[in-house]
């Protein structure tokens, strides 16, 4: 069964400019909108929101 486009893959870039990011899925049904998760940026060397980039 191929994968649906109900839990699509999503990359989460750094708001700290460094241009890292986190790859992760979601649930479209329970977070229609842009998801932001507070996580650890390696190359900021601190905890820092993370936003959904399309």
């Amino acid at each position: 069964m191929a994968r649906n486009e109900l839990r699509p893959v999503i990359k989460l870039r750094s708001t700290a400019g460094t241009g890292y990011t986190y790859v992760t899925r979601k649930n479209r049904r329970s977070d229609p909108d842009r998801m932001t998760l507070r996580k650890y940026d390696p190359v900021a060397g601190r905890h820092v929101d993370f936003r959904e980039e399309r």
